[in-house]
């Protein structure tokens, strides 16, 4: 059975992208979903004198890495803050990035974001779109779950139009593994 990490990119305990991330792991068949929480990964804000001083990369971010090492998949839903990464998802993946260039180790990705606004975190979707591949991101799928609160209810998305267009991105995810 393959084994898959999902996540949210932040550290809100009632996070509307962990919810998402959440449901669409579950989607995928014939996988193990494990369900990150990054407040136990916490990390110092990153500077090269503090890595310098520490002697290298802090022990929360190796673990995140090294169950990014483990994974056969990736899924990840970003939130959307200022239209950028939320500043507890930048500051690992810088922190990560140091410890491997490649960061994502070419696993297969489904990216996703949503948020309360029309848009769905549209703009850290295409800063990610374009910034993961060259850290060896495999993004295979994509999807943008617009008006959060109209469109997911009780663990699960209620617009049917919606959720069908996430599943024919996880099955694209699914196929990948």
């Amino acid at each position: 059975m393959k084994h898959i990490i999902a996540f949210a990119g932040s550290n809100s305990t009632t996070s509307i992208n962990k919810q998402l991330a959440r449901y669409a792991s579950g989607l995928v068949e014939g996988a193990k979903a494990e369900v990150l929480d990054l407040n136990d990964f916490d990390v110092p804000l990153f500077s090269t004198d503090l890595e310098k001083s520490m002697g290298g990369q802090p022990e929360n971010a190796h673990k995140l890495f090294n169950k990014i090492k483990e994974a056969d998949g990736i899924v990840i839903s970003l939130a959307e803050h200022n239209g950028a990464y939320a500043s507890v998802f930048k500051n690992l993946f810088d922190w990560i990035s140091r410890i491997e260039a490649k960061t994502f180790l070419g696993k297969p990705m489904l990216l996703m974001a949503t948020s309360p606004g029309a848009r769905g975190g549209q703009s850290v979707l295409t800063i990610a779109e374009d910034r993961f591949p060259r850290h060896e991101a495999d993004i295979v799928g994509v999807f943008s779950l617009p008006q959060f609160g109209n469109n997911f209810s009780e663990g699960k998305i209620t617009n049917k139009e919606l959720n069908d267009q996430l599943l024919v991105e996880v099955d694209k995810f699914q196929n990948a593994l």
